[in-house]
């Protein structure tokens, strides 16, 4: 870590907020490897709210809509982070469904979530991430192809009150044209 390049890199603001005042170095939990990527410059308001759950004061996090677009990975894992914690307010799960995190940060980002998930229980998450639950309503993000029918369910159709398969995370059920069909979830975007 060279905390002058991250200092330098931050424009000397808070990179999640854009705050100047009670600016430190922030080790973001789980990363992959030790260089400068896994540092973030913040202030002691998100420092405190990120490491105390109970501290958190959702409006102060809509700094996200700004700061969810950086480039480097500790900003990118912290938002993440911020807007699935708070994903229940509305607003964070529609910013949650626009941030795109590639496999290995997004696997970053989840080690360090709030709520690991259990061991050996599968979780069913769409193509952005967000984890489905029974009930849920997703909107397909291709045309799909029925088997054993004539149609093809298309591309931004709502399948509501979806049904999870358990023994596979990759597969939800659910009805399309008023009939039932099991649809991979890599191919869906959970409706808020």
């Amino acid at each position: 870590m060279n905390e002058k390049e991250i200092i330098e890199r931050s424009g000397n603001v808070c990179e999640l907020c854009a705050t100047t005042e009670n600016l430190q170095i922030y080790e973001v939990s789980h990363a992959p490897n030790d260089s400068n990527d896994a540092y973030a410059y913040l202030c002691g308001n998100c420092i405190e709210q990120i490491d105390d759950q109970n501290q958190t004061e959702p409006n102060h996090w809509r700094c996200l809509n700004d700061s969810m677009w950086s480039e480097v990975p500790a900003v990118k894992v912290l938002a993440w982070r911020m807007l699935d914690r708070l994903k229940t307010e509305g607003w964070p799960g529609d910013l949650l469904d626009m941030l795109y995190l590639d496999e290995e940060t997004l696997a970053w980002a989840e080690a360090g979530a709030d709520k690991p998930e259990e061991e050996g229980d599968p979780v069913h998450r769409d193509s952005n991430g967000a984890v489905l639950e029974a009930g849920d309503t997703v909107v397909l993000i291709k045309d799909l192809n029925v088997k054993g029918t004539t149609f093809t369910a298309k591309r931004g159709t709502a399948v509501r009150n979806i049904h999870l398969v358990h023994d596979n995370h990759e597969h939800i059920e659910g009805k399309v044209n008023g009939t039932a069909i099991v649809i991979l979830t890599k191919f869906t975007k959970k409706s808020s």
